[in-house]
């Protein structure tokens, strides 16, 4: 039905253009649900080139495309390779505002 309708698949990988883009794209993931970085991030790495990420963090591309997919399972040193290659960084905040004024 898709084709016969004219309609293409959205690929989110198009859309990541600037540092900015994709800073606000992981962002938005992980406040949704955290458990989704790791995708959101392989679909950072298709936007910017895995094996240009592969050199960049001394991984293998296998071992990228496992971790930085639906079903992947990053260790924080993985995670933190690729934020650093794509010039982002995890911050955490309190959840609520009874932690802030502790």
């Amino acid at each position: 039905m898709i084709n016969t309708l004219g309609l293409h698949k959205f690929d989110m990988a198009e859309y990541l253009e600037s540092e900015e883009d994709i800073a606000y794209y992981l962002e938005a993931t992980a406040e949704e649900d955290i458990t989704l970085l790791p995708a959101a991030l392989g679909t950072v790495a298709r936007a910017r080139g895995m094996s240009d990420l592969a050199r960049s963090t001394g991984l293998s591309r296998e071992t990228l495309y496992k971790t930085l997919s639906a079903g992947g399972n990053p260790t924080l040193s993985t995670l933190s390779k690729v934020l650093e290659t794509y010039g982002v960084r995890i911050s955490l905040a309190p959840i609520n505002d009874k932690a802030a004024a502790v």
